[in-house]
């Protein structure tokens, strides 16, 4: 039997301190497989990127046991949780992209943490990922250049590039089209597929819930529903 790529047992975590100390996860239990695409949906404020920023490794999870790719992340130092973050890819709303770095030098920026390739064959492994993702013809352009699915592309890029083990997306498609939203997230799951890695996404948009092998929905920090698609 495959080992999750994520195995999550009772995790509460909280903001603040003192009399403004507020629980913002409460008894979160989830386990998502290796090459598994997971939905996560549910009202703002209900805790889904709290939840996503201590998969990724951003902040320790506080009680509990969480665990990914192996690595317990709960009351984890500073230097363990670097160690995590090489392990994943993130794709977020804005797409984060550096405006004074073309497509390519944006999509290298994803290998230069790992330290271990020459400049070369970075410069070659993120003019191939662009290539995958449709945009060969647009490496040395700037993302004022770049329409929104575009630049969203490039970011899908940047996230694959390392092939991480895990791809970690916060409303990728919020700030576009039907169209490019719905391009945008089948292009991540048929190279995710490709590399057998595995997904967990937070959305609002109900038009791209069908790619999700899983779809799980938190309300109140709760986690309500665990469903198949």
């Amino acid at each position: 039997m495959l080992s999750p790529a994520i195995a999550i047992q009772k995790v509460n975590h909280y903001f603040g301190s003192g009399s403004l100390k507020k629980q913002e996860l409460f008894d979160i239990s989830l386990e998502i497989l290796p090459g598994e695409i997971v939905l996560m949906t549910g009202p703002s404020g209900s805790g889904k990127t709290t939840l996503l920023t201590l998969i990724g490794g951003l902040r320790s999870a506080q009680e509990g046991s969480l665990q990914v790719v192996g690595l317990e992340l709960c009351q984890a130092s500073e230097r363990k949780l670097v160690k995590a973050r090489r392990h994943n890819g993130y794709i977020f709303q804005a797409h984060n992209l550096h405006n004074s770095l073309t497509a390519l030098e944006n999509v290298q920026m994803g290998l230069e943490v790992h330290g271990t390739l020459t400049r070369v064959e970075r410069h070659r492994r993120a003019a191939d990922m662009l290539a995958q993702v449709g945009l060969a013809d647009r490496l040395n352009y700037y993302p004022a250049g770049l329409s929104g699915g575009q630049k969203q592309r490039v970011a899908i890029a940047r996230a694959l590039v390392s092939r991480p083990q895990l791809v970690l997306a916060d409303e990728p498609t919020a700030a576009l089209d039907s169209k490019s939203g719905r391009d945008v997230v089948t292009l991540m799951q048929e190279l995710a597929k490709a590399q057998n890695c595995t997904i967990l996404l937070v959305t609002h948009d109900t038009r791209i819930l069908d790619i999700a092998d899983r779809i799980i929905h938190m309300e109140d920090g709760v986690l309500k529903r665990n469903s198949a698609t």
